[in-house]
């Protein structure tokens, strides 16, 4: 076995951070000796989700068994979710931030599945996956992530289990989003059909403009290697999101 030092691009803040609250969950809970202290195993986790290395590959590194490796990051990954801004949480700051629109957008995270898993598949993108709801500010800031829920559903009905734009339309946030949002009273949408006219073409295009940071928000996430591919159970995908989000706005505070 080969071992060699590698850099994550990351804060020093950010694993101060993540190893106090491993620091402050071993306390409260009265946990004793650990192969690892709250600061290697905050290490470990960040490197798990902005590299995605395999548990195996974790464990081989920072000389753990991978049941071990699996439960650090288990336990740590839901004390940063826990973290993530709530919908209503989320919408209150944006109204108090003063956009002038936010930009509501669907992702779609892969995941490792066969093709009996039809619930996964997703028509939109031709292959299994997770879909996550995201709501962006117009610089492209990611403001909040939803739970997971299978690539088959579609972008509207996933908006309307979680509530989203019924939570926008009660603030009063003027909200962008794209054709999959079709037949939503409130978001702003583009018009479709074929052999517009020039004014709905135009209007399209100034949409798109204003549209393209949520796009971005959502290549954000991604960044976090984990969400390139999952290979653990499918329904983590929310909580793996809304921990990264939890470090991305950590990440953004410490710059």
């Amino acid at each position: 076995m080969l071992f060699y030092r590698a850099a994550l691009p990351l804060s020093s803040r950010t694993l101060t951070y993540v190893s106090g609250i491993i620091r402050r969950h071993r306390s409260a809970a009265g946990s004793r000796w650990r192969k690892l202290n709250p600061a290697k195993q905050a290490l470990l986790v960040l490197v798990y989700l902005r590299k995605g290395e395999t548990f195996a590959e974790l464990a081989a590194g920072f000389g753990v068994g991978t049941t071990t490796a699996w439960r650090y990051v288990s336990e740590t990954v839901s004390l940063l979710a826990a973290r993530a801004p709530r919908l209503r949480t989320a919408v209150r700051d944006a109204k108090r931030a003063g956009y002038a629109y936010v930009v509501l957008d669907g992702t779609l995270i892969p995941v490792d599945r066969v093709a009996a898993d039809r619930p996964f598949y997703s028509g939109k993108h031709k292959r299994h996956g997770m879909n996550l709801q995201v709501i962006a500010s117009p610089d492209g800031d990611v403001l909040w992530v939803s739970g997971a829920l299978p690539g088959s559903v579609h972008d509207k009905k996933a908006e309307w289990i979680w509530g989203v734009l019924a939570e926008l339309e009660a603030a009063g946030l003027v909200t962008l989003a794209d054709k999959g949002y079709q037949g939503s009273r409130y978001a702003k949408i583009p018009y479709r059909g074929k052999n517009k006219p020039e004014s709905q073409k135009d209007a399209n295009r100034a949409h798109a403009k204003l549209r393209s940071p949520g796009e971005r928000a959502n290549a954000q996430l991604k960044t976090w290697r984990i969400l390139r591919k999952l290979r653990c159970c499918p329904w983590r995908a929310g909580q793996l999101a809304k921990a990264i989000h939890a470090l991305q706005i950590r990440e953004a505070n410490a710059g």
